[in-house]
Formats: C-alpha cells, sequence, structure tokens
C-alpha cells in the first residue's frame, strides 16, 4: 500500500490575511473557497503541488510554538535555492523577518504565528523539491 500527503490543515483566526501570505507572499495557487450554510467563509484551500493546504476558520488562540513541539510543528515548503533568495527579498520587503536560517532552510512565521521553513534541503533520492 502506497500513501501520499492528502492534504494540510490550519487553524487561523484571520482567513483572507493567513490565506494571502500563503497565495501573495509564497505563490501557492488558490484552488477553492468554501462557506458555511448562513454564508460565512469557512476555509481557502491553497494547492501544495498535488496535496491541498487547507486555511480553516477557528476561534481557537494562537498557539506559538518554539523549536520543535508536541504534534505537527512546522510547514515546509521545498522551493529551488534561487526561488528561495527571491522569496526572502519579497518577504522583507512585506515585512516578514527570517527567524533563523541554516544552508538550505529560511525559516520565518506566517500571519498565524505557524513556523513556516523554505527549504531546498535535499532529500532522500536526491530529490529537492
Amino acid at each position: 500500500m502506497e500513501m501520499t500527503l492528502h492534504h494540510l490543515a490550519l487553524g487561523a483566526r484571520d482567513l483572507e490575511k493567513t490565506a494571502a501570505f500563503y497565495r501573495d507572499l509564497l505563490g501557492l495557487r488558490e484552488v477553492s473557497r468554501h462557506h458555511e450554510p448562513g454564508g460565512r467563509l469557512r476555509s481557502i484551500w491553497l494547492d501544495l503541488g498535488g496535496p491541498v493546504l487547507m486555511i480553516e476558520r477557528t476561534e481557537e488562540p494562537v498557539r506559538r510554538v518554539q523549536g520543535v513541539g508536541a504534534g505537527p510543528f512546522l510547514v515546509a515548503l521545498a522551493v529551488k535555492p534561487p526561488d528561495r533568495v527571491a522569496l526572502e527579498r519579497a518577504l522583507a520587503l512585506s515585512g516578514v523577518p527570517v527567524e533563523a536560517r541554516t544552508e538550505h532552510t529560511v525559516y520565518l512565521r506566517d500571519p498565524e504565528g505557524n513556523r513556516v521553513a523554505l527549504s531546498s534541503y535535499p532529500l532522500p533520492g536526491g530529490r529537492t523539491n
């Protein structure tokens, strides 16, 4: 049996602002919006190159993770090294600070405080993204 990632869901208090971060700054394509029966926006879905990033409305308070947290603690997006440099410039112009960096990865936060990595670290089998 072979499995792959189907979707990743992030809770967000501000759906539009969080989706704009991933869509407008990081370049993910919006694929759909879902509303509650009364018309209120419930979620915005973005393409992760097959899997979907589902940004779902929540009223829960933000949970800020430092380092390695219990359960999911990082959204790592694969990028080519030149694209990572260009994204860093765009993020800096938008006021999004880089929290940390390694040779292959930069770490930052989305508007909800979730840790995000832009990485070109080589994966098993020689894949970089």
